[in-house]
């Protein structure tokens, strides 16, 4: 029980400050849409953030195009945050569309989760240099979407 307690500290204590320029990002795990946990660590090189199905669907567009590795061959990552979306709504619906995707994409679930940053109707993009955060961008095409993952 102790542990269990002290789990959920520790969670909300990881999640509960906002990602800034110069943080490191620590490691922290994350489900995908198959409910495989996936360790983030300092080898990543870019986080793509989505909030919205709109910026879902628009990474999507510019990854259904790249090989099923692409976002590994990058040291990317790709986080979707489905927590503002009804438990029901997730398993019937976006959970099963998310799983048609050739890509991995991690899932936050818990919307007490403020780990990274958000714009309305924009992608945030973490680029990241040996763990450290050094540009956080909030992008609205495809195109700026490319220029980041080059």
């Amino acid at each position: 029980m102790k542990q269990l307690i002290l789990s959920i500290i520790f969670a909300n204590f990881m999640f509960a400050s906002t990602l800034r320029i110069d943080d490191k990002i620590g490691n922290f795990s994350l489900t995908d849409q198959f409910d495989k946990i996936h360790t983030i660590s300092s080898n990543v090189l870019t986080i793509i953030v989505t909030f919205q199905k709109e910026t879902l669907m628009m990474v999507n567009d510019y990854l259904s195009s790249k090989s099923e590795n692409f976002l590994e061959e990058h040291h990317a990552i790709f986080i979707n945050n489905i927590s503002s979306s009804p438990t029901i709504i997730t398993k019937m619906f976006t959970l099963p569309k998310l799983r048609d995707y050739k890509y991995t994409i991690l899932l936050i679930y818990d919307e007490s989760n403020t780990k990274f940053e958000k714009q309305n109707n924009k992608i945030t993009t973490y680029s990241l240099e040996n763990g450290f955060i050094k540009n956080i961008n909030f992008i609205s095409s495809v195109d700026e979407l490319e220029r980041v993952l080059k």
